[in-house]
């Protein structure tokens, strides 16, 4: 039923071998030699005197311990399969209510146990769910597919999805305009909507996403004419637990619609959106290798003649991989080309190092060791599953990574070319798997004016990379896009020829090992407070709404939240969050601690 969002049960399998453990059979009953000595230790005739009664307290305590280790030492080692003993029961653990389970993020980094999980089929449902729990007094935190990297939708003391509202409800062809249940996926309504011509203006990397999850936080793809997502919504259907339902756009309450497009959950249930729609058009991605010093030459062009655009810098590296996408010219055609090296050619340089980093950390820890043949074919992963693979060995060794960057370097140095495809398979990304990431957006001049800042930004990135050492993974995704009139967008202005830069920083999370997450996680968030205090306020850099982390410090959580006050309307926010959700049952730690309200429930 939980289409949409990874959930697990809270009772985990190693619980279970706690529970009922075969290889750790029942003692046999104590030896009679045992009762005997314990028998003559207590009938032994000896004058009663105190020196008799403190040796026998002495056995008997050898004695005791020796029944003690004895038994420890039975539990502390397993048994055979085949050993033929009854199963043991020493400890017995109450397993989990049934509807109690974990509902985590894509990333793995965040995660919540809750009995509350809803997914009302229809407007209706939804409404009701929201006036009973308003009622109640119960939370009901609004969660999209669950990819946000901070959790923003996640909230222990329940959650309401949409999967069950994924509906296209109106298309108007000639106005490319398209009304749709805000919980539909973005790869699903593309699909529903090629009919007719039509696609969206922009993608953000992955497909996944309910359409009123990438609105409420923010979400963008590339392109510096292009404005983020929440811009191509005109009209939207807000349930409220307060107000109940509530019609909002640019000529119905313009105010409280703009603040509401980048609401982050906490102004009511999106339920229905109108989306401006383009139309469906073939784009050819052409993909380059270059350097900062050469990029800085072109840059202007680079951001005023392509319709997306994005660099990824390889970190120990001084390549810029450049990424343009542009509509199929209608004169000239696709262009005709033939790659200068095969997929296997590109691949060849992260494999061979793979083989190698394998043997030499084999040899080193015999524990990793395994017989080729249980081994997977190395020629049947894909780039960035072979690189995680990679990290896995050794993700916080800075010369490892530096190698992985450098094969990764090479990688795209041999994969330079053009690809022609319809703009939703084209403008997505492959990721990569489990990882931590912070996205800063800032200004950049404007687009007829760019102010370098963006460029700026990155070369005293990399250095401070390099001065400090980190074990920085590729890559560092820088991406723009135009302004955006909703006020709580981290690209909010009230200038139309604004652009911003939105840079991503990374670090992966290849394993599933606990230590070593732990590890990887303090790395990153190392790495993470570095950007912040030296180039954040600087560049006037202000994270994405679903990867801003809240400090666990009370100084630097109050700095953080009048930092915030000074680039957003927090106060009409919370004004907002008052009269829409008195009670605050769509609010979680993160609006809590973001943004706080003098009165508390």
């Amino acid at each position: 039923m939980f289409r949409s969002l990874s959930l697990k049960r809270s009772f985990k399998t190693h619980l279970k071998t706690l529970i009922h453990c075969p290889q750790h059979p029942p003692p046999p009953p104590p030896s009679p030699v045992l009762f005997s000595s314990i028998r003559a230790l207590s009938t032994a005739s000896s004058p009663p005197s105190s020196s008799s009664d403190s040796e026998l307290r002495k056995y008997l305590g050898y004695t005791a311990l020796l029944a003690f280790c004895g038994v420890a030492t039975y539990y502390s080692f397993p048994f055979s399969e085949n050993a033929k003993h009854k199963k043991a029961q020493l400890f017995r653990y109450a397993p989990l209510p049934e509807d109690l389970h974990t509902v985590s993020n894509w990333s793995g980094t965040h995660e919540v146990q809750t009995r509350h999980f809803h997914q009302p089929e229809n407007l209706k449902q939804l409404e009701e769910l929201v006036k009973e729990s308003n009622e109640k007094r119960v939370k009901l935190r609004p969660v999209g597919s669950g990819l946000s990297p901070n959790g923003i939708g996640l909230a222990r003391g329940g959650m309401v999805n949409l999967a069950l509202m994924d509906k296209v409800l109106e298309v108007d062809k000639e106005k490319k305009r398209v009304r749709v249940q805000a919980g539909i996926r973005v790869q699903q309504l593309v699909d529903e909507i090629k009919d007719y011509g039509l696609t969206l203006q922009n993608f953000a990397s992955i497909r996944e996403q309910q359409i009123g999850g990438i609105l409420q936080v923010g979400a963008h793809g590339t392109g510096a004419k292009l404005p983020p997502i929440d811009e191509q919504i005109i009209s939207m259907k807000l349930v409220t637990p307060a107000k109940g339902t509530i019609e909002l756009s640019k000529e119905k309450d313009p105010e409280l619609f703009y603040l509401a497009r980048c609401g982050l959950g906490g102004l009511g249930v999106v339920a229905e959106v109108t989306i401006q729609c383009v139309e469906r058009q073939e784009l050819v991605e052409h993909t380059t290798v270059s350097n900062l010093k050469d990029l800085k030459k072109n840059h202007k062009k680079m951001l005023s003649e392509n319709k997306h655009v994005k660099y990824l810098y390889i970190p120990y590296t001084d390549t810029v991989v450049l990424v343009t996408c542009n509509p199929v010219s209608k004169w000239r055609g696709p262009p005709k080309f033939k790659p200068k090296h095969t997929t296997d050619e590109a691949m060849q340089d992260i494999r061979e190092l793979y083989k190698e980093s394998l043997k030499k950390y084999r040899a080193r820890d015999i524990t990793t060791k395994s017989s080729d043949s249980n081994e997977p074919n190395i020629n049947d992963f894909s780039f960035t599953e072979l690189r995680d693979k990679l990290l896995s060995l050794d993700p916080l060794n800075k010369d490892h990574v530096m190698k992985v960057n450098h094969a990764e370097a090479e990688f795209w140095r041999k994969s330079e070319g053009y690809r022609v495809g319809w703009s939703d398979d084209i403008l997505g990304f492959d990721c990569g798997g489990q990882q931590w990431v912070s996205e800063t957006c800032f200004p950049a001049g404007t687009l007829s004016k760019p102010s370098m800042k963006d460029l700026e930004y990155i070369e005293e990135l990399k250095k401070l990379i390099e001065t400090n050492e980190l074990p920085a993974p590729a890559p560092i995704e820088q991406r723009w896009t135009a302004r955006s009139q909703s006020p709580m967008s981290p690209a909010s202005s009230s200038a139309e020829d604004d652009i911003f830069s939105w840079v991503g920083i990374i670090m992966y999370l290849p394993t599933m090992d606990a230590r070593q997450r732990k590890e990887i996680t303090e790395e990153f968030f190392h790495y993470r407070h570095l950007t912040q205090s030296q180039l954040w306020d600087k560049y006037s850099a202000y994270e994405h709404w679903a990867k801003i982390e809240v400090p666990k410090d009370k100084e630097e959580l109050e700095a953080l939240q009048a930092r915030l006050k000074t680039r957003f309307p927090v106060d009409a926010y919370n004004k907002a969050r008052r009269e829409l959700d008195p009670n605050r049952i769509l609010s979680n730690n993160i609006l809590e601690k973001l943004f706080p309200l003098s009165d508390n429930v």
